[in-house]
């Protein structure tokens, strides 16, 4: 017979990986911001129940990920400038820290590397979304060369907030083709040991790409009004 705790547990490590289920789908574009999440069709698609999703809604509307609107439904967010600023200010303390003290011959490095070849082949192949995903993959991957497990949860959610500011966007190709091959340049200097000109390199590419989504973002919010 099982215990009322071990349900809890059970319970609480159902959520969380249906929690983590929907934070991938917002970083592989499958869910973009603003758009309505049905209840029914959700809870068919991952084989849960509606109880066990609303829960799941109330924890990723706590991580700001949905939007909870009366007598509406549940809406993927859609970030504020405020909070794509703050994004990208924790991204250069966090990435060019740890490009530039990484050790030699970490394993993340192979997992760069795999990512900046698969957002090559997603480019030649036209696949936008695709190169946005390796994209993540491989700054994913950057983080994971400080060795700090707190660090890669952090980032882990802080991506999927950086994703949903992408898909406001709504122009993939735009957004990531010109980061291929900055990837690139990171990664030869990465695999020349070459780190400090790597950070270098990396906070120059985070400070261009956030004035591009703000400017973006900011020309969507005038048409708007």
């Amino acid at each position: 017979m099982t215990s009322a705790p071990e349900l809890s547990i059970a319970a609480t490590s159902l959520n969380e990986r249906v929690a983590d289920m929907v934070r991938q789908k917002i970083v592989q574009g499958e869910f973009v911001p603003g758009q309505k999440l049905s209840e029914a069709a959700l809870s068919d698609s991952l084989d849960i129940s509606r109880n066990t999703l609303r829960e799941v809604f109330r924890t990723l509307t706590k991580e700001g990920l949905l939007k909870h609107t009366p007598n509406r439904g549940v809406f993927v967010a859609t970030p504020s400038m405020a909070s794509i600023i703050d994004i990208y200010r924790v991204r250069r303390m966090i990435e060019c820290q740890a490009l530039a003290q990484a050790y030699p011959r970490h394993p993340a490095k192979k997992r760069m590397r795999q990512a900046v070849d698969k957002a090559v082949a997603c480019r030649d192949a036209d696949d936008w979304l695709g190169v946005g995903t390796a994209n993540m993959e491989f700054h994913m991957a950057l983080v994971e060369l400080a060795d700090s497990e707190r660090l890669n949860n952090f980032f882990s959610h802080l991506l999927v907030e950086l994703r949903l500011a992408f898909g406001v966007l709504n122009d993939p190709e735009f957004l990531h083709a010109p980061y291929v091959n900055m990837n690139l340049r990171i990664m030869e200097r990465v695999e020349a040991e070459q780190l400090a000109e790597a950070a270098a390199m990396l906070n120059d590419y985070l400070v261009h790409s956030e004035r591009i989504v703000l400017a973006v973002y900011a020309r969507q919010i005038a048409q708007a009004d």
